[in-house]
């Protein structure tokens, strides 16, 4: 069997209020991420900026495209963007070459108000895998990513923005909610026997005191790399043969 390992790295970058201080932010993420062997780098939920909307061929998805091609690594953003007449809670799949190879439209909505939601599951071949795309809520249906598995993913992506719901605890809110969150990420990964990648950002103030600044790249098995509640990137190897040996091991 020939081997099929890549590197795959998730920037869990701090947020700003400055759109442009988010894109220089992720045009360092795409270097530090190429300069680490990645083949792909995927930034959080929204992280052009927390509540504007954008247009596909905005100036800084231009810039983030140019960035990509400068160091020939793919890229995937996320944010609520323009696609012909209406405004969907979108993730944008760059190539090495500075083009939009696919976008993948957020299915499941939790309060994305004015967004128009997407229908279509996606899996998109690159050079390195063939990788689905999910956003944040879609982590809570299961039956998305059977799709995807069913359509041949190997690697999910999934920028998020993850918080707790308040009522559910009394206390610890935060450390219980990442819990959650990591054994459903895990259980994404075992169940259908892929990769996941989550991606969650960094935001302080008192409006988000709710986000779980969580990130995570889980085999089928095990969690390979995390990060909590800081900013900064993780990179992992993924062994794309373990899933054809996994499915050997459970028909």
């Amino acid at each position: 069997m020939k081997k099929r390992v890549v590197k795959v790295a998730l920037a869990q970058i701090k947020y700003s209020l400055d759109s442009r201080e988010n894109v220089d932010k992720i045009k360092r993420y795409i270097m530090f991420a190429k300069r680490s062997g990645a083949e792909i780098v995927c930034f959080p939920e929204a992280c052009l900026h927390q509540s504007k909307k954008f247009e596909l061929e905005h100036k800084f998805i231009h810039e983030i495209k140019d960035e990509c091609k400068r160091n020939e690594i793919w890229a995937i953003i996320n944010d609520d963007i323009k696609i012909k007449d209406n405004y969907y809670n979108a993730a944008l799949l760059i190539n090495r070459k500075g083009k939009i190879a696919g976008i993948y439209k957020k299915i499941n909505s939790y309060g994305d108000e004015g967004i128009k939601k997407g229908n279509k599951t996606s899996v998109f071949k690159t050079d390195f895998a063939k990788i689905g795309i999910a956003i944040c809520w879609d982590l809570r249906f299961p039956e998305l990513f059977k799709k995807m598995k069913e359509k041949g993913a190997e690697i999910i992506f999934c920028p998020a923005r993850w918080c707790y719901e308040s009522k559910a605890y009394n206390s610890k809110r935060k450390q219980k909610e990442k819990r959650i969150l990591k054994s459903i990420i895990k259980t994404r990964a075992y169940e259908n026997l892929f990769f996941m990648a989550v991606v969650n950002p960094v935001i302080k103030g008192r409006y988000f005191r709710d986000l779980v600044s969580y990130s995570a790249i889980s085999s089928p098995h095990v969690i390979l790399k995390n990060i909590y509640d800081k900013e900064g990137m993780i990179v992992s190897k993924v062994n794309l043969n373990e899933i054809k040996k996994a499915e050997n091991i459970y028909p």
